[in-house]
């Protein structure tokens, strides 16, 4: 199903099914919702056209949902709740009541306006990237402002702007709207239709060697699925994940917990000092710091587990010199193997990568990070979603009990 027809589909229409999905009676739906029983049951078809499935089953007791309606009905009541408590959140007034009664005025026009302010950053941009004329994006813009009677925009010397609340409303709103995708994906995928596709983010080193390792087996497994990897710093992975631009993140785990994402600990991999094979160093035992001192390294980005144990490394006395800082294997590799610089790599990273290099000896190395996957909290993960998070557990696990000395389970 094309995003244009999934866009087609109206909140009102989604908060009718929510209601006959409920009460289990379009009469009581017609109630609910202030509408005649006629345009709850042509809301409905229309519903069911544009999703290309049937959803409720209408006997003479009433109107009851079939599988795929169970189905779709749980992604649109996630949706409805998300979409109000961004609404509370942002601080409509009359706090939760008054947010159902404002979210029961909104458009999805005007919510794809937002959405597009906010990620373009500026009204024209916007305009261009929905297909809109400037003026017809300013409308819904200034409809939904007033809808909400809280300002969402202010002027600068640059145009028109989100202010921070509103740019943090854009964000829920996007994240609620993804139910309502994945939701019309789970159908398709029910009729054996071709998905779209899951889009995971890969942390440096450590999550797209992972990636690497398990995606051709999945494939295997799933072969109409449609895979998107993503790859960024660990900082702008965690944006992109609470931003909803990747569905889940695979590689070394956050080392502050947030209460806006929930983490799966798969296994503690330390981290070693390596250096390509006949460094000057290489084959000697407890290299000390002060020998770790004489060598140029290359370090992970600011924000990053690889830099927070380099710095912990050399605590309490002058650092090592590192001028160069990147996580991109295809940098880290050749720079070592031309000379005498070292680096650190989890025990992951040097079982899959480790060809031509070598690690020092130097006793362990803290803190131990941890390999996994992060969600946004309270996410609810598609049949193929959980599929792929389930095989790389599967092969973290077959490759912890292969070679029980590379990496170590999770301690209770």
């Amino acid at each position: 199903m094309s995003q244009e027809t999934i866009e087609s589909i109206s909140f009102r229409q989604l908060r009718l099914f929510e209601s006959v999905g409920r009460l289990e009676s379009v009469r009581g739906a017609s109630e609910d919702c202030n509408l005649s029983q006629p345009a709850v049951t042509q809301s409905l078809s229309k519903l069911e056209q544009l999703v290309g499935v049937k959803l409720v089953e209408r006997r003479a007791s009433g109107s009851y949902l079939n599988a795929s309606g169970d189905l779709f009905h749980r992604r649109v009541v996630r949706f409805l709740a998300q979409f109000e408590r961004a609404l509370t959140l942002f601080g409509v007034e009359g706090g939760e009541a008054g947010a159902k009664v404002v979210a029961a005025r909104l458009l999805r026009s005007q919510v794809r306006a937002l959405i597009a302010i906010v990620e373009q950053g500026s009204f024209p941009l916007a305009a261009q990237a929905l297909g809109l004329s400037p003026a017809t994006l300013q409308r819904a813009a200034r409809d939904l402002e007033s809808n909400l009677r809280k300002p969402l925009f202010y002027r600068t010397a640059a145009g028109t702007i989100p202010t921070p609340d509103g740019i943090e409303l854009g964000r829920r709103l996007k994240l609620c709207l993804q139910e309502i995708d994945w939701g019309v994906q789970e159908l398709a995928a029910l009729q054996g239709e071709t998905t779209a596709p899951i889009v995971v983010g890969a942390m440096p080193l450590g999550g797209s060697v992972l990636l690497a390792s398990m995606l051709e087996d999945y494939m295997a497994h799933a072969p109409n699925a449609q895979v998107v990897i993503r790859n960024e710093s660990a900082v702008e992975m965690v944006k992109s994940l609470r931003a909803g631009d990747v569905d889940f993140v695979v590689g070394l785990l956050p080392r502050e917990d947030a209460d806006d994402l929930d983490t799966l600990p798969l296994a503690h991999t330390p981290y070693s000092i390596v250096a390509r094979d006949g460094h000057p160093l290489a084959g000697r035992d407890d290299v000390a710091v002060s020998d770790l001192r004489g060598h140029d390294w290359l370090i992970g980005a600011p924000g990053s587990s690889r830099r927070a144990c380099f710095d912990h490394l050399f605590q309490g006395g002058p650092p090592a010199r590192a001028p160069i800082a990147t996580s991109a294997l295809a940098i880290i590799r050749p720079l070592l193997a031309a000379s005498d610089r070292l680096t650190l790599m989890t025990s992951y990273e040097l079982q899959h990568e480790g060809q031509g290099l070598t690690a020092i000896a130097h006793g362990p190395i803290s803190p131990v990070p941890v390999i996994g996957v992060t969600t946004r909290a309270n996410w609810l993960p598609t049949r193929l979603h959980a599929d792929f998070i389930e095989m790389i557990r599967h092969h973290v696990e077959s490759e912890i009990t292969a070679r029980p000395r590379v990496m170590e389970l999770e301690p209770a």
